[in-house]
Formats: C-alpha cells, sequence, structure tokens
C-alpha cells in the first residue's frame, strides 16, 4: 500500500511539471502564434483587396444569408477612408468536416477573389479545391477557387452550371460555392448600404 502511494505521489508530481512545462512554453509561444496569424490574415486580406490601404473589421454587421453558412469575420476594405469592398470569412459543412473560405466583394457587386482557408477534406480530390496546382481549365491555368474571382454577385453559383467542378469532389465544390454565394450576396448588400447604392 505504501508502495502504491509512493507511485501515485511520483506520478502527480511528473504530471504537474509535465503541466507546468506545457503552461511555460504556451506562454512563450502564445503572443508569436497570435502575430503570426494576424499577420496571415492580413496577407490574404490584401489578396484580395491589392489596393486597398486598410482593413476595419465590421464583424456583426453582415448577416448571413443562408442559415447553413456562418460568418466568423468581416472587413471593411479601405482606400483613402473610402469603402471599396468588403471581405468575408464564411464556414460551411464539407465532405470531410468544416471548409472555411475568405471572400472579397467589391462595390461593383462582383467577387475579387476567394482562398480557402481551412478544411478537412480527402488530399486528391476535394483537398484539390485550395490547391493552386488543381486546374479546372487547364488551358487557361484557371484554378477552382480561382474561377469566382470576377463573377457577379447576381450569379447563380450552382455547380456544374456556372461553377466548374473538381473531379469525383461535388460535395466540396458545392460547398465553397455556397459560401461564396452567401459572402457575396451578403457583403454586396451591405456594401450598397454603405454607398446608398442598389444591388
Amino acid at each position: 500500500m505504501k508502495g502504491m502511494l509512493k507511485l501515485g505521489v511520483v506520478l502527480a508530481l511528473y504530471a504537474t511539471a509535465a503541466c507546468v512545462g506545457l503552461a511555460f512554453v504556451y506562454s512563450a509561444t502564445s503572443e508569436t502564434i497570435a502575430l503570426r496569424a494576424e499577420k496571415d490574415l492580413q496577407d490574404a486580406l490584401k489578396e484580395l483587396f491589392p489596393e486597398a490601404d486598410g482593413f476595419k473589421e465590421i464583424t456583426g454587421s453582415i448577416a448571413s444569408p443562408d442559415p447553413g453558412i456562418k460568418f466568423e469575420t468581416e472587413y471593411a476594405a479601405q482606400k483613402s477612408n473610402t469603402v471599396i469592398g468588403a471581405a468575408l470569412e464564411a464556414s460551411g459543412a464539407s465532405y470531410g468536416g468544416p471548409i472555411k473560405i475568405l471572400a472579397g466583394v467589391g462595390t461593383d457587386g462582383k467577387i475579387t477573389k476567394v482562398k480557402i482557408l481551412e478544411h478537412s477534406d480527402t488530399p486528391g480530390l476535394g483537398a484539390n479545391a485550395a490547391s493552386p496546382a488543381y486546374y479546372v481549365d487547364k488551358p487557361n491555368n484557371l484554378t477552382f477557387y480561382g474561377q469566382f474571382a470576377g463573377k457577379s454577385v447576381k450569379e447563380p453559383f450552382e455547380v456544374k452550371n456556372d461553377v466548374m467542378v473538381i473531379t469525383a469532389s461535388t460535395i466540396t465544390s458545392r460547398a465553397v460555392a455556397t459560401a461564396v454565394k452567401a459572402a457575396g450576396d451578403a457583403a454586396s448588400g451591405w456594401l450598397a448600404a454603405q454607398t446608398g447604392g442598389a444591388r
């Protein structure tokens, strides 16, 4: 009994030491991780709006028109203090779990660009949604996510209609198209309200 008690105490001490060590590692790296994540986000926003000189977070200002799509963060792209577009981080269900995209919408009612931020879909199939080496239109070097740039938010965004599908990955293709459509419709409406125009 004494031996068991001693072993329990030793194990508890090791567990405590491990927890304290992990806490120190997390404390030392959490700020670096947060700074890196912020830089990655700013770089992604700049890809969507290269001409913008700033991005203002407006999370909570834009409601999703689709109950299956959640907006996580929202940003107004600005140039010389004028809103030139909106960028929305949108997530929805896909084949392997949630898929998260970042979509930019200009004041002209067109998608500026789409980035796939996170996904859990099958490598070589649904994962091709985010691959810069997978082309839905090889002669024109058009990637799956690249096909959305320049599309009007008024288009249907229907797979096998106006959206080219990833081979053997209809579910992933539809998940991305649905998220982009929701982001496009919502951002366009918000932008129209800001500029006093109609979309």
